[in-house]
């Protein structure tokens, strides 16, 4: 009842704009972070596997997209335009991701909920982002897609995971940090818009931005990298990464699932300093009085 009467209150306030306002935006966020926790384990593994599954499909259409483009700038573009669906698929259809569940902290901070609650809601969620993930990386393989441009796309598949998981623990790291700044940002921008197109636009820059960088995304990776595994266990994919990339048999032999974690987990936890300490914690103590006000009057 209080979670619903202020969400009352924040749309009387908002009722005659565009779109909320920061002080708005976290009180959403902090609302949203105090009914996950709530959510029973079935509907949060659901959301966690789709969540996975939409962020694999995003990144599926994006890696045939820019496949066989020779020039790196367009290519980042190309696949900076159609990943954000992803995020969009999430935001709108429903789906709990990991990386934005970062801004759970500031419910946290605003002592609404409790530490552990956040971290029990986050392991379950990254675990069921990585099943869907893979569930949908595995989908890809088998429909034959990476079959496209005569195996290119299988062998481009290769070449995309062999950058990921060859990252120093430091670049991978920093990637993570700056990744997740631009996606909690994204969520929040989101939050801000009033309708369906706006929040579409707030969605997409951010997501745009990061995409465009390079950064390293730990769910994206739940599907860049098994897809990658699976590819190379066709000859044909893997032979192709060899000729055209110039990687040797070892190459492609040192890819595979030990490899996977052991790249995974600093861009994990450059996700979360990014999405908690960066974006979360900043944010709330910006509009921290600002937020005591508003409940102060109400």
């Amino acid at each position: 009842m209080k979670i619903q009467k202020r969400r009352e209150i924040t749309t009387i306030a908002t009722r005659h704009t565009l779109y909320s306002d920061p002080t708005q935006i976290v009180l959403h966020t902090i609302e949203a972070a105090e009914e996950k926790v709530h959510y029973s384990t079935r509907r949060r593994i659901l959301l966690g596997i789709m969540a996975g599954l939409f962020i694999g499909c995003g990144a599926a259409a994006s890696t045939v997209a820019v496949h066989n483009v020779a020039t790196l700038g367009i290519a980042k573009v190309l696949g900076g335009i159609i990943f954000p669906v992803g995020l969009m698929m999430i935001l709108f259809v429903g789906g709990e991701l990991f990386t934005g569940d970062c801004l759970m902290i500031t419910a946290f901070l605003h002592k609404k909920i409790q530490f552990r609650q956040i971290i029990k809601v986050m392991l379950t969620i990254y675990v069921t982002n990585f099943i869907g993930a893979v569930g949908c990386a595995f989908l890809v393989f088998c429909s034959g897609q990476m079959n496209l441009s005569g195996g290119l796309l299988g062998a481009y598949t290769i070449h995309t995971a062999m950058s990921k998981v060859n990252l120093t623990f430091t670049s991978a790291l920093a990637s993570g940090i700056l990744c997740n700044i631009l996606v909690c940002t994204a969520v929040l921008m989101c939050t801000a818009a009033r309708d369906i197109s706006g929040k579409v636009w707030g969605v997409f820059f951010p997501i745009f931005s990061f995409i465009v960088s390079g950064y390293e995304h730990c769910v994206a990776n739940m599907y860049f990298i098994p897809a990658a595994l699976f590819a190379k266990t066709n000859p044909m994919f893997s032979e192709m990464a060899m000729s055209l990339y110039g990687y040797t048999p070892e190459d492609i032999a040192s890819l595979n699932w030990g490899h996977f974690l052991h790249s995974i987990f600093p861009v994990t936890l450059g996700n979360i300093i990014g999405g908690m300490l960066v974006v979360g914690v900043i944010v709330y103590y910006t509009h921290h009085e600002h937020l005591l006000d508003a409940e102060q009057r109400h």
